[in-house]
Formats: structure tokens, C-alpha cells, sequence
């Protein structure tokens, strides 16, 4: 067995110190992409963007998002991004186009063709159909003079930039630039749009954005569930009420059967006393309780609890004065909200 000699303490750090200067200089060249994007939104590129986003928001259509390669990649993401905030998008493969898929476009679509040099034949079918059907094309590419970007009805031209790889070959600062010019877009169109983030839960109700999007509604408990007495109920039934349901807290409702008071555990512990148990809900409850509608969303809760003083971790549902629900933190956080 051949000898392996042990890495040494300074070793260790010489390597370390070798892969985060390697990743620093990866950063840095692509954080020199993106500000040249910025740049050259404040010049020449601004028209052209302004321009695209007026296409796209007026479009009877959809946005069809192409590329090959790396960009195939990155244009798939872009597509994802504005089907997810309100500007209904999808992928299709250059490739893939010249064998039926062209048959996805209609002529009410928006094209937006990524590449970087803007010249690749695989691409060439899709260009001649968006012209041939006067499929209105936004060419994202660093190479103006190239054939993609003389099709199309709008050139948002890339500064040219060097790629982290150490070699310029992988495309790297290529890429980020691309996304980062495709989530431009689809911001601009959802503030253009108003877009909301209560619309935004209706495309993305899984994983934890669709759970950061759950209304109160979703988690809360009703019916039986909800610890409730009626003034003029002596304290030992709205203990019992109180223990039965978990929740560490009753709500008091008048004769119309809406919410007159709440009593807590903080409650019991201030009026704590010999006769507590003989005396009236009525001279024990906190008046006016604070209370959430069913249609906030269990994020805006969150933030209601953390920041209620005193302290809360459970608040009651109502849709006016009538309770409709209650639900704890725990609720919150088994949704996944945090």
C-alpha cells in the first residue's frame, strides 16, 4: 500500500484559503456583470427594457421563453418566474421547437430568445417562425450585430463581460446576467401589474411560500373547538371551558352572541382570590379583546402576536363582533408560516 502523507494543520488552511479566494473572485466577476447591467439600464438598455415590458403587458397571449444550453437553463427559470407573479409564461426548448413544438406559439405570444452570441442554428427555425407569423420576438443577447438579434422586434443587448471561469469559457457571469435580466422583467411587469401577494398564493400555494401565503382562515378552529361562555356564567364553568379546550383562554359572548370580553390565564392570575371561583365571567373578562378577520394572512398574525404587548399566543377569529374561530401560535408554526 503506498504511503499517503497526512494533511497538515497549515495544509488545511492553505487549501481553505485557496477555495475562498477562488470564490471571491468568482463573486466579484459576476457581481461586475450585474452592475454592468445597471449601467447600461441607465443608457441605452433602458428604452429597449421599457419597451419590452409595454410588449409583454399588452400581449393577448403568453410569453414563450426559448434558449439552448446554459441558457435553455436560465430561460426556463425566467419562464417559471413570470407564470409565478402574474405574466402567464413557458418554455420552449430551441431545439425541440423544430420538431412540433412550434406548434405551442400562436401569434397572440411574446418570444423572448436567450443567447449569448446569438448565433446558434439550432435556433434558426424558431427565428424564421416568429417572423413568418409576425410573433413578436425580444432578443436577450451581448451581441447585437448577430442574426438573433437582427430578427428581433426588441434587442435587449448584454454588456459583454468576462466569465468567472478562469478560462472565459463556462458560461458563469453569462448565465447570472441573463436571470438577472429575466427577474428584472418579471418585476417590472408585476409592480406595472399591481400584482398582489395575496394573487401570488394563488399560483404558489405548496412549500414554504405557500405556507407563508395560508389565511387565517386555513388554520384556524371553529365550531366546538372554540372555548366560549356567556356573561353572567360563574367562573368554575369558564374554567372548566377553559381547560377542556386547550387553549388557555375563554371568550365571553353577550345574549346576541358576540364577544363581550376574554379571559386568560394572565386574567385568573390578577383576580386570583378566595370566592374567584363563585364569582361572575363578567367581572373577571378584559373587555373589548383584540381580534383578527378570518381573510389576514397567517403571516400578518405572526406579527400581530409578536408584537401584541402584553404578550399573546392566542387571539380569537371574528368576521364583525361574532367569533367565528381561534387560533394559537402553535397553529402558525405547524403551518410552517415560520
Amino acid at each position: 500500500m503506498a504511503n499517503t502523507k497526512p494533511m497538515t494543520k497549515s495544509s488545511g488552511t492553505d487549501h481553505t484559503t485557496a477555495a475562498v479566494q477562488s470564490a471571491l473572485r468568482t463573486l466579484d466577476a459576476e457581481g461586475s456583470g450585474i452592475a454592468a447591467i445597471a449601467a447600461a439600464l441607465q443608457g441605452s438598455l433602458g428604452p429597449a427594457f421599457a419597451t419590452a415590458v409595454d410588449l409583454i403587458r399588452e400581449a393577448k397571449g403568453r410569453v414563450i421563453v426559448t434558449g439552448l444550453g446554459k441558457s435553455g437553463h436560465v430561460a426556463r427559470k425566467i419562464a417559471a418566474t413570470l407564470a409565478s407573479t402574474g405574466t402567464p409564461a413557458f418554455f420552449v426548448h430551441a431545439a425541440e421547437a423544430s420538431h412540433g413544438d412550434l406548434g405551442m406559439i400562436t401569434p397572440d405570444d411574446v418570444i423572448i430568445a436567450l443567447s449569448w452570441s446569438g448565433e446558434q442554428p439550432e435556433m434558426k427555425n424558431l427565428v424564421n417562425y416568429s417572423s413568418r407569423f409576425a410573433i413578436p420576438m425580444i432578443a436577450v443577447t451581448a451581441n447585437a450585430e448577430s442574426s438573433l438579434g437582427a430578427a428581433a422586434r426588441i434587442m435587449l443587448e448584454l454588456p459583454k463581460a468576462r466569465e468567472a471561469c478562469p478560462h472565459n469559457l463556462a458560461p458563469t457571469t453569462s448565465s447570472l446576467m441573463q436571470a438577472a435580466i429575466g427577474d428584472a422583467l418579471a418585476i417590472a411587469l408585476l409592480e406595472s401589474r399591481g400584482f398582489t401577494a395575496l394573487e401570488f398564493a394563488n399560483f404558489h400555494p405548496g412549500g414554504k411560500l405557500g405556507a407563508m401565503l395560508k389565511f387565517v382562515r386555513d388554520i384556524m378552529h371553529t365550531g366546538e373547538a372554540i372555548p366560549m361562555k356567556p356573561l353572567g356564567a360563574k367562573m368554575s364553568d369558564a374554567l372548566v371551558e377553559m381547560s377542556s379546550k386547550g387553549f388557555g383562554c375563554v371568550c365571553i359572548v353577550d345574549s346576541s352572541g358576540e364577544i363581550a370580553g376574554i379571559i386568560t390565564d394572565g386574567d385568573l392570575r390578577r383576580h386570583m382570590r378566595p370566592d374567584l371561583m363563585t364569582a361572575l365571567v363578567d367581572d373577571v373578562m378584559t373587555k373589548s379583546p383584540r381580534t383578527i378577520p378570518p381573510g389576514m394572512l397567517a403571516t400578518e398574525m405572526l406579527e400581530t402576536i409578536n408584537s401584541s404587548r402584553p404578550a399573546v399566543t392566542v387571539l380569537i377569529v371574528a368576521e364583525g363582533n361574532r367569533p367565528i374561530g381561534i387560533v394559537h401560535v402553535h397553529d402558525v408554526l405547524r403551518a410552517g408560516v415560520a
